[in-house]
């Protein structure tokens, strides 16, 4: 059948169990597999798709970036990914301001395709960077700025659609482009004006309301939020709006977020263009997580309100009577961007770890952004807060309060107790009914609140749903379940039930109570790996800004991971290996995806379990006991630099170790620090030293010179240093390779080796980024039942850490031009907040690239890895050292970022303590 079906079609049709089970899921508690994903490349590979599920009696679900929080992007049959080809903007009128585009295009693209003009779309969902504006006009997306711009619905002036029968129409404002329609508005004015459309917010169910006469007939704006269940988007016209000229955020102070949202109506009459409101506790767990935050009013519940004017100064009058008129107990008027950038980013952090409750515990969608009247909402807090209690579950608020709508993840016994999950919702639904409010307030109700509808509205209403339905889509081919004849709200949850997963041996997994399981299910589906998030300084996630293939995004693999762990798929699949094998083990998700997944430690713990006992790929050796076959090497320096430098020697012998041959071969130093004077005076140094630091194997090896320089910095400072007594590695190759066993053998030496040391109060300085990460991140988590790992962990610093904790040290004057290439590691584990300081405090031109460089480690080196290295380096490394100037210096800390570039580009990097020296 499959087959059939790309012989009809130009897209991609792929019915793997890898594909289905990155598609099983969205951002929602849902699951439900497809029978296979079609990439359509245009309209015609839509009709074909479409006209052959009809035959074939299969449901059809149409996906754009799959972030729903409501289960309405997965479904059972063929799932339509529009995403991936059909993301073209057709079209910007600026005169009309108009845009037209087809249903895969990213929100963040088009925002950049308008600016220029002075333009941008309304909406903006916090998934912005990754959304499509298919995927917002099948939910009628908002976001913050809906209070001034409105909703997607308001923003669409043409749709055109093929319906469930495979009809062509296209949507305005004349019912007759749909047959039937008028009569059957005719037939329902009652209801449709009585219980549909009653305050802005109310985005459950179908938009009737704009069928009405009164409300212009608008066809296409009912269209908007039925969620893909009535016809397959081809492409939108849709209104733009003018960019504001000057904006200033005001930040008032309550003393909890019900009192806040109970002074909604006296900031309205401001007219504010975003009115966003948190409680006191997400602002704890932003702090914890991400580190101090900007300064708040005092409250323990805030209203970040932004106004805008014709110049800043109207803006400025504007918040100055908005706090004379308001009733804060204190608030703060910000007019700097960079001030009001941060303040916001609290808000963005926000509803990112609101993923986890306040002790750490996973919260899931469900109840996830409920909405009533403005003028009841403080009271409907005070009632939900009562609720929760009542029902034992717990979650972190924040949202929309300007008009109404509250978004919360709680954390709800899914897995164990899907009946009081279930009552929970009713509960919940009977709650806000009684308020007058909506299920949903912008995120549709999907597999989530479908079945709850018969609460918020009469047997009429439903009859009305179901009959526009049948208009557009007669047989029930397009996302069936949804809306209409709704699935139970506890059917299809994708954690219910689940067993834990014994350990064998290897990660501790202790942040997910030592159970890989819910370690990868930490993973909801929120997409932001999906997102080219450079311009924030984020790395997540290299190979899939590549390949712009689902397979290679976070999400994707956690998907295929979650397979496993609930029995579907065994550790040894070919899926497995196909999902992680493009994953270069950066760690950047452990810090930039919001739900604190750790893709680089999953994998290793997949290969650890996969391997363990078993022969291994032969790069598996070569790379993963690098260190091993560094030792004898570098003894003959001379001799292994002229062996590599025989390219026909040098291609066969990489060949057989599975490297692509195309790489060349680091020379090694002509002698190793360990083998210097310098190292051995370190050795009998007295008195004891107070700096250990850590020789790392390819500082060792390969750029002695780097521990040179930092001796004598560190010892410039009057510390003594020493270093390991012996040859000892952390394990890193053995670690991204899966070799645990061996990786934890290494670590028990070196821990062996700092005790006495950590124990007398020494510090550890690392000097590779990837190595001083081991040592800081997983060696508690490898050894966790060693009580000298966590010790050892905190006394680990990278260099930057340790210069600018020294109260005395001063970085000295530089004038350069800085190229800096932070390490992936360095960024996941550390932060860069402390090279950037120095950097900054030297007075260089500092340009700082975000991103991986794309060799990482052994990745970049296995065979099949070259040309996607090369690709994850052009979107950062080299576009940055191709438009540096020439004598720019190029500052990288880790060995592969510094090797990436010389084998590239030929411009050689230096450590952060060579350009410190000067050297």
């Amino acid at each position: 059948m499959v087959a059939a079906l790309r012989g009809r079609i130009d897209g991609e049709v792929d019915a793997s169990p890898r594909r289905r089970a990155e598609y099983s899921t969205d951002a929602s508690n849902y699951r439900v597999p497809p029978t296979a994903v079609v990439f359509p490349r245009s309209d015609s590979d839509v009709a074909a798709t479409l006209g052959f599920a009809r035959e074939h009696g299969l449901p059809v679900t149409a996906r754009g970036a799959g972030t729903s929080v409501a289960g309405n992007a997965i479904g059972p049959g063929l799932v339509l990914e529009f995403s991936r080809h059909m993301n073209r903007i057709v079209r910007i009128d600026p005169d009309g301001r108009t845009a037209k585009v087809q249903p895969g295009v990213v929100l963040s693209v088009l925002q950049s395709a308008a600016r220029p003009h002075g333009l941008r779309l309304g909406p903006d969902p916090s998934t912005q960077n990754r959304c499509t504006l298919g995927g917002m006009i099948g939910n009628n997306a908002c976001g913050p700025r809906a209070v001034a711009w409105g909703r997607t619905s308001d923003t669409v002036r043409e749709l055109r659609i093929l319906d469930g029968t495979g009809t062509e129409r296209v949507l305005g404002n004349d019912p007759a482009a749909v047959p039937g329609l008028a009569e059957f508005t005719r037939s329902a004015l009652a209801v449709l004006r009585t219980e549909l459309g009653r305050f802005d917010r109310q985005a459950s169910g179908y938009g009737l309301e704009h069928l009405l006469p009164e409300r212009g007939s608008a066809l296409a704006k009912s269209f908007v939020g039925s969620e893909g269940t009535c016809g397959l988007l081809l492409d939108a016209e849709v209104e733009l709006v003018e960019l504001p000229r000057a904006t200033v955020l005001t930040v008032l102070g309550y003393p909890d977020i019900a009192t806040a949202a109970d002074d909604v109506a006296a900031v309205m009459a401001c007219a504010p263009i975003a009115v966003e409101g948190i409680d006191a506790r997400l602002v704890d767990v932003v702090r914890v997580h991400r580190g101090a935050v900007p300064e708040l009013p005092r409250g323990g519940g805030w209203l970040f309100v932004e106004t805008t004017g014709v110049s800043a100064a109207e803006a400025l009058a504007t918040a100055e009577r908005l706090c004379r008129t308001t009733h804060a107990l204190d608030t703060r008027i910000v007019t700097d961007a960079a001030a009001a950038a941060a303040l916001w980013r609290i808000r963005a952090d926000g509803a990112g770890l609101a993923g986890r409750t306040a002790d750490g515990r996973p919260a899931w969608p469900g109840w996830e952004d409920s909405a009533v009247p403005p003028e009841h909402l403080g009271a409907y807090l005070r009632d939900f807060a009562e609720l929760t209690a009542q029902h034992r579950v717990d979650g972190l608020l924040y949202g929309h309060l300007g008009d109404g709508c509250i978004h919360v993840r709680l954390d709800l016994p899914i897995t164990e107790a899907p009946q009081r999950f279930r009552a929970f919702l009713f509960d919940a639904a009977e709650l806000v009914v009684r308020y007058g409010g909506s299920l949903s307030g912008e995120h549709g109700d999907g597999r989530a609140r479908s079945e709850l509808l018969s609460v918020m509205y009469s047997p009429d209403v439903l009859t009305a749903f179901a009959g526009y339905k049948a208009l557009f889509d007669p047989d029930a081919v397009l996302n069936p379940g949804v809306l209409v004849d709704p699935r139970p709200v506890d059917t299809d949850l994708r954690v219910a039930g689940l067993a834990s997963v014994p350990s064998t041996g290897g990660f501790a997994f202790p942040h997910d109570d030592g159970d890989i399981g819910a370690a990868v299910h930490r993973c909801v589906g929120v997409g932001k790996c999906r997102a080219d998030s450079s311009a924030a300084g984020e790395f997540m996630c290299p190979s899939y800004l590549a390949t712009a293939d689902e397979k290679d995004s976070t999400r994707g693999r956690a998907r295929v991971l979650q397979e496993v762990v609930r029995g579907a798929l065994p550790w040894s699949a070919p899926a497995v290996a196909e999902s992680l094998d493009l994953c270069l083990s950066c760690k950047a998700c452990r810090s930039d995806c919001p739900a604190g997944v750790d893709m680089a430690t999953y994998k290793a713990e997949a290969m650890y379990r996969r391997y363990r006992g078993r022969p291994r790929p032969l790069d598996h050796y070569a790379l993963g006991w690098l260190p091993r076959w560094l030792g004898p090497a570098s003894r003959i320096p001379r001799t292994a630099n002229a062996i590599a430098g025989i390219g026909w020697l040098r291609r066969i012998g990489l060949r057989a170790a599975g490297i692509d041959p195309r790489r060349e071969i680091p020379p090694l130093a002509d002698r190793p620090f360990r083998r210097t004077e310098r190292a051995r005076a370190l050795l009998s140094a007295e008195p004891p030293a107070d700096v250990l630091l850590w020789i790392d194997t390819f500082t060792d090896a390969f750029d002695p010179e780097i521990a040179q320089a930092a001796v004598t910095l560190i010892e410039s400072l009057g510390h003594r240093v020493r270093i390991p007594r012996r040859r000892l590695c952390c394990g890193l190759t053995w670690i991204s390779t899966g070799q645990l066993d061996g990786a934890r053998a290494k670590l028990r030496a070196t821990l062996a080796e700092l005790d006495e040391h950590v124990r007398g109060g020494g510090i550890v300085v690392g000097l590779e980024p990837s190595c001083t990460a081991v040592l800081r991140a997983d060696l508690p988590e490898l050894l966790a039942d060693d009580p000298r790992a966590a010790p050892a962990a905190a006394a680990v610093r990278t260099l930057a850490e340790f210069l600018v904790e020294h109260p005395d040290w001063r970085p000295p004057h530089r004038a350069d031009a800085v190229v800096v290439q932070p390490h992936c590691h360095q960024h996941a584990v550390f932060g860069f907040e402390a090279d950037r300081r120095i950097l900054s405090g030297t007075g260089a031109k500092v340009t700082e690239i975000a991103g991986c460089c794309g060799l990482a480690g052994n990745f970049g080196m296995q065979k099949g890895h070259y040309d996607i290295s090369v690709a994850v380096a052009g979107n950062g490394l080299l576009p940055a050292l191709r438009d540096a100037a020439e004598d720019a210096a190029f500052v990288a800390d880790g060995f592969s970022c510094r090797t990436q570039s010389a084998q590239l580009t030929g411009r050689r990097g230096r450590h952060l303590v060579q350009f410190l020296l000067g050297e």
